[in-house]
């Protein structure tokens, strides 16, 4: 009875360890590559393992941080804490996407944004971010970016591709649309936590892009709003266009030097700013 009650025991622990291996891998090789976050600032953000693998085999990481207080609607009844989801790294070359979404992990349990569950996937895309050199496409090839399945991507996508940016290998949607392993967990989270927003950080554009049913922003730090449109697959199609749920794309100016501290503690609080503005509680049932 004693060996056998040990067993589901023993298959906990190994379990465990097996993902703290996995957590210590993922965030060695991680720190190598984005000198700002080393190893062991990594390792602090609590950042755990999706049941499913990048194309080559990589963990997908993610967290979520539950709202730190009770949220209440106008007339005093209970309400639900509104959802953001924050994604870096889809474009394995943009570097400093994932090394802020991860500088500001930490803050995402101040008091100010307590209000908001947040869920955080810092590096979407880590078989390009790690590729040597990084590449912006996935593992085959794919622009993830491009992959979503948009309503128009069937008759869209390849001609587009095709015509519009002369077959630039860097910006292929792939031969069809969710044809890939990363695009599918990404469209997942949308369906599971269901937020309220996303907000998505690229480089290196240096502006700020919007597609969504809220109130545009109009600047996060130095950064001003500068509608680029919609492109079949992209996720501000398949969210903001098609999911009706607000994309914020935040392009920072650099893809491999990040912003000052100075700059990017300013884009975090005008993005909170926004949200206390314009993105409301909703009342439970």
């Amino acid at each position: 009875m004693f060996r056998i009650a040990l067993l589901p025991l023993v298959a906990l622990f190994s379990f465990s360890a097996q993902a703290a291996t996995l957590e210590q891998e993922w965030c060695a090789a991680i720190g190598k590559r984005l000198h700002s976050i080393p190893q062991a600032q990594c390792q602090a953000l609590g950042l755990k393992p999706a049941e499913i693998r990048s194309t080559q085999g990589r963990a997908l990481m993610l967290r979520d941080i539950p709202p730190q207080v009770r949220q209440v609607a106008a007339h005093g009844s209970p309400a639900q804490a509104a959802r953001i989801l924050v994604i870096g790294g889809i474009h394995g070359d943009e570097l400093t996407s994932a090394a802020l979404v991860m500088r500001w992990l930490p803050w995402m349990q101040e008091a100010e944004a307590g209000a908001y569950h947040w869920r955080i996937i810092p590096v979407a895309n880590p078989d390009g971010l790690l590729a040597n050199p990084p590449t912006r496409v996935n593992a085959n090839g794919v622009d993830l970016n491009r992959n979503f399945a948009t309503p128009d991507w069937e008759r869209d996508a390849l001609s587009y591709w095709r015509g519009r940016t002369r077959a630039d290998p860097r910006r292929f949607p792939g031969p069809s649309a969710r044809s890939e392993k990363e695009t599918r967990w990404l469209e997942a989270q949308i369906d599971s936590f269901h937020p309220n927003v996303v907000v998505s950080v690229h480089a290196p554009y240096g502006l700020l892009d919007y597609d969504g049913p809220a109130r545009q922003p109009r600047r996060f730090g130095h950064l001003t709003l500068n509608r680029l449109g919609i492109y079949p697959g992209s996720l501000g199609n398949y969210g903001g266009v098609h999911k009706q749920t607000p994309v914020i794309t935040i392009e920072l100016p650099n893809a491999n030097t990040m912003p000052t501290a100075q700059e990017q503690r300013q884009i975090w609080q005008d993005m909170l700013s926004w949200l206390q503005r314009n993105i409301a509680t909703r009342t439970t049932s």
